[in-house]
């Protein structure tokens, strides 16, 4: 990249569970932009076939399905409630995981994307291991009512009531990944409303980076 080259701006997205923070990345990365989604590579990493003999000797012949992909929902009814076991599943997708996007953060940089979104889930709560909130230009929270999240974990996620509380109460507060924030996005309109304030703050955000880093 030219020395004279615009930097990339990067930007890491907080919030709770079914929020939207997926719909915000996109929406803040825009046509030119870039996001780096931490579940999406996770997701790879967990089909990978060098991993099925370890999950089925680890959570059972069930971890597998009958065409040799990861079952995830047996997967994570073994690891939900279960530390010992949630390490031993974390330890062998994180590291893979933290290079591909240190590796697409690079890439990214050297093209001059313009901006590049960061959807990694317990941004905050792991950053002792990855080291990402340093890299950030601005943390955006995406803020979203309990009903509607809810509403989208038991439509998208199967989540039965009760598991999306049991799930946040060993993360930070909501209060205190909102008190981390630089800027809040209200996701509790329609879709055009949310594009219209990730717009104009992605347009601000943009033209805030010409000048010294946030």
């Amino acid at each position: 990249m030219s020395p004279n080259s615009p930097r990339t701006l990067v930007i890491g997205l907080l919030g709770g569970i079914a929020s939207g923070k997926s719909q915000v990345a996109r929406l803040l990365a825009g046509p030119d932009g870039r996001v780096l989604d931490a579940d999406a590579m996770a997701h790879r990493v967990l089909a990978d076939p060098e991993l099925a003999e370890r999950l089925a000797s680890e959570f059972g012949p069930d971890a597998i399905d009958r065409d040799g992909s990861p079952n995830r929902k047996h997967i994570a009814s073994q690891v939900f409630g279960h530390p010992e076991r949630l390490a031993r599943l974390e330890s062998w997708i994180h590291p893979r995981v933290r290079a591909n996007i240190w590796d697409e953060l690079a890439a990214a940089r050297a093209a001059a994307v313009p901006i590049c979104v960061l959807d990694v889930p317990l941004l905050l709560e792991h950053d002792r291991e990855h080291g990402w909130v340093a890299e950030c230009d601005a943390l955006v929270f995406v803020e979203a009512d309990l009903a509607d999240r809810e509403r989208r974990a038991a439509a998208k996620r199967a989540w039965g009531p009760g598991e999306l509380a049991a799930r946040e109460a060993a993360q930070l507060s909501l209060d205190e990944k909102q008190r981390r924030a630089h800027h809040v996005v209200r996701n509790t309109g329609s879709l055009d409303d949310l594009a219209g304030s990730v717009g104009a703050l992605r347009a601000w955000l943009l033209s805030a980076a010409r000048g010294p880093r946030a």
